[in-house]
């Protein structure tokens, strides 16, 4: 009875409810702008709700985190995604715009991320305790396996070319690597210039690469015409739903467990699912980058899992799954609470309660992101002349806000540029960003990995061999490296 008085408390109570609704409302629309990320919302709020109570506090900051989904409208309506996690819904979503099929990408991705913020939340609620032993079981050398697993996405995200692929991969690696080393504080590609040692943001190269370099392209190959879209349906049909039921859970449980790890995320979550989705479609209607709608499914499902998959090491034991967690982990700090094993024992009340908010977000979220496609897809049939300024300033406003630098906007014109160039000569700019996005996390679980075991290569390799968990994560990483291979692919097919 304790848990259904809990499970009621958001839902009955009017205010917590309509912050709930509030909090959804604006995460979307603070999502599709890029630049502005949920993450830099929440930590907005801290300072605005310290003083309010702890529960109407949590509805707003939970509602808006369950807005992550809004950075899919401007990845596929302009090649901008707005948030990293995004990246993936671009590669399919951006060319079903360009068909005429805006209305339809975007209720695809609107009820998928409802079914994976679903599947995440009923995970966090009925098996949060395993998940989080699990999580808590990975050391410094499977996040470092993990990252290696994620560098090896280059081949589904590379287009025609593995080898462009690989080197986009590495200009992404090393551009992540520019600043101060994270243990030994050493300068790192900075050149002597103290305004690179703190790194070059990655939201700039992310902006620059896809919105700059589109509206640069829209300029190169300049149309008459804009492309009318057709939005006579938008919510998509029972049938497309129970074709990709499969997939749906599939990538939903990727999500659930990447976003169960601290220091992972959506983002990653979003790539190893596309992965994931072209390695298991066999034949898929439309090939993947060109609009397949399985390149919906895929990321969208993750990486609204992963929201209820960051919140289970947060509540079991106190360690953040991503940016957002950390900063509520903050907030319930300031509001008397110590997020943990403890928590669930001595007020179980404050679990259940962030579970039924999560889930009502989750329903606020497929309601407001089926309303309103109609008038978001106008931007897409705008004049060219008008459509081409709004996508750079889109980009210079969402380059300048995440630390009020104009530096920033520099950066984020260069990558523009450089992407440009790259497409031109067909090199995928998908890899560069999960380059950026891979580096620090291998960087520095490399150095905890070899400093734990004495700066000894055999001794780490021993570890990983003995370790049941880092031997299945080095077996995945040997297999994908195997099925690239040439020799491979003409066994398989003989096989076929």
């Amino acid at each position: 009875m304790d848990i259904l008085n809990a499970l009621l408390v958001p839902l009955l109570d009017i205010k917590l409810l309509a912050l709930i609704a509030a909090g959804t409302m604006a995460g979307i629309y603070i999502g599709a702008i890029p630049g502005l990320s949920v993450t830099m919302a929440v930590s907005i709020l801290i300072s605005f709700t310290f003083s309010w109570d702890v529960l109407p506090a949590l509805s707003l900051m939970i509602g808006i985190f369950m807005g992550v989904y809004g950075g899919s409208r401007t990845a596929i309506l302009l090649n901008i995604p707005g948030a990293p996690s995004a990246i993936a819904t671009a590669l399919d979503g951006y060319p079903m715009a360009q068909r005429g099929e805006a209305g339809e990408a975007i209720g695809v991705t609107t009820v998928m991320s409802f079914f994976g913020g679903l599947i995440g939340i009923l995970v966090l609620a009925f098996a949060a305790p395993a998940v989080s032993d699990f999580a808590i079981r990975f050391q410094p050398r499977d996040f470092m396996l993990l990252a290696i697993l994620g560098l090896l996405l280059v081949g589904s995200l590379s287009g025609e070319s593995l080898v462009k692929g690989v080197f986009a991969g590495s200009l992404g690696l090393m551009i992540g690597s520019v600043g101060l080393d994270p243990l030994t504080m050493d300068q790192r590609f900075t050149f002597g210039s103290p305004s690179l040692m703190g790194g070059i943001s990655f939201i700039a190269v992310m902006i620059g690469m896809f919105g700059v370099s589109e509206a640069l392209m829209q300029l190169h190959t300049i149309k008459s015409e804009a492309v009318k879209q057709k939005i006579s349906r938008i919510v998509p049909r029972f049938s497309t739903i129970r074709k990709h039921l499969p997939l749906s859970l599939q990538t939903s449980a990727i999500g659930v467990v990447v976003g169960a790890l601290p220091g992972t995320g959506g983002d990653i979550a979003a790539l190893m699912a596309y992965d994931h989705a072209k390695r298991v479609t066999k034949n898929p209607e439309v090939p993947f980058g060109k609009g397949a709608i399985e390149g919906l499914v895929a990321p969208e499902t993750a990486n609204n899992a992963a929201v209820g998959g960051a919140f289970i090491p947060m509540m079991t034991l106190g360690i953040p799954g991503d940016a957002v967690t950390a900063i509520m982990i903050g907030a319930l700090f300031i509001h008397g609470l110590n997020p943990g094993p403890l928590l669930m024992v001595q007020q179980p009340d404050m679990f259940w309660f962030i579970v039924s908010a999560l889930m009502i977000a989750n329903c606020f979220m497929l309601l407001f992101g089926l309303t309103g496609i109609r008038l978001f897809v106008k931007v897409v049939e705008l004049p060219r002349g008008l459509l081409i300024p709004l996508i750079l300033l889109l980009s210079i406003v969402g380059a300048y806000a995440v630390n009020n630098r104009l530096g920033d906007v520099y950066w984020m014109l260069g990558f523009g540029v450089l992407g440009y160039f790259m497409r031109l000569y067909g090199y995928a700019l998908g890899p560069v960003i999960l380059g950026v996005i891979l580096s620090r996390l291998l960087d520095d679980n490399w150095r905890r990995a070899i400093i734990s075991e004495q700066e000894s290569l055999p001794m780490l390799f021993k570890g990983i061999l003995t370790s049941p968990l880092s031997a299945t994560l080095l077996a995945g990483v040997v297999l994908i490296l195997l099925s690239k291979t040439p020799l491979w692919r003409r066994i398989f097919r003989k096989r076929a």
